[in-house]
């Protein structure tokens, strides 16, 4: 009998659905736009201005800048556990790669409420 150590987060099944769910919010929110751009609302920036000042595309932008940010999170965070060993580096670079996704988020956020 094999007796199996797990070590680590255990992310697994969390993570795996949260990629799924983050993916399938980023693709809605693209075919909206595409919607969007193909019925003429983004030709110019007076009609694009316009069609961002309604309330329910500001809340889809920022649920789908939300779903962004935590899709990248997980994607970077799984690449930095699995490829760079010296624990000291990879949080640098974790806390890096958070600092950057969260002034992003907040600058979008900005942009939006403007």
């Amino acid at each position: 009998m094999v007796n199996r150590i797990v070590v680590g987060a255990h992310y697994g099944l969390r993570d795996w659905l949260a990629q799924r769910l983050t993916a399938v919010i980023m693709v809605i929110y693209t075919v909206i736009l595409v919607t969007l751009c193909v019925r003429g609302q983004l030709a110019d920036f007076a009609t694009l201005k316009a069609t961002f000042a309604q309330q329910w595309l500001r809340v889809a932008t920022l649920l789908f800048i939300a779903s962004f940010a935590w899709h990248a999170w997980v994607g970077v965070r799984d690449i930095l556990m699995d490829y760079i060993k010296p624990t000291a580096v990879r949080l640098g670079l974790q806390t890096v790669v958070v600092l950057t996704i969260a002034s992003y988020v907040a600058w979008s956020v900005q942009i939006l409420w403007r």
